[in-house]
């Protein structure tokens, strides 16, 4: 399965949010590789960056998303009990929101990246106890 496939199983209005949503991750990350995952289209950039998936009554993205104090107000409202985001299809698509979500998972999922290379590079300088070195 494609996220073509994936977008063509829904309803007609659901499909136009599914490819804007997409066109925003594109944007964003225009590197990410667009696969399938958990049965959810997503996202990958050296590790899953983000997955969207359609549901009954609203439009969800996952991971959960920190973002800064201002972020996190504006999307009190959208999160669902573990942090995910539930964007409802009986409202209006908040997308600029949802960009700046993309972005600031993006920002974070980069971060994350960075900050494990460096450990690994520590840990690659480091001696180990078998070495002998002190």
């Amino acid at each position: 399965m494609t996220i073509d496939n994936y977008i063509a199983e829904c309803p007609a209005e659901v499909q136009q949010i599914l490819q804007r949503i997409r066109r925003i991750v594109r944007k964003a990350a225009p590197q990410a590789e667009e696969t399938i995952s958990y049965k959810m289209p997503a996202f990958a950039m050296n590790g899953m960056l983000l997955y969207l998936a359609a549901f009954k009554n609203h439009i969800g993205i996952f991971p959960p998303v920190k973002g800064d104090a201002k972020f996190q107000k504006d999307t009190d409202s959208y999160r669902g009990p573990k942090g995910n985001f539930k964007f409802p299809l009986d409202r209006p698509m908040p997308y600029a929101l949802i960009e700046r979500t993309v972005k600031f998972r993006l920002k974070e999922h980069l971060a994350s990246k960075a900050g494990a290379a460096r450990r690994k590079a520590g840990k690659a300088g480091m001696p180990n106890e078998r070495s002998g070195a002190r």
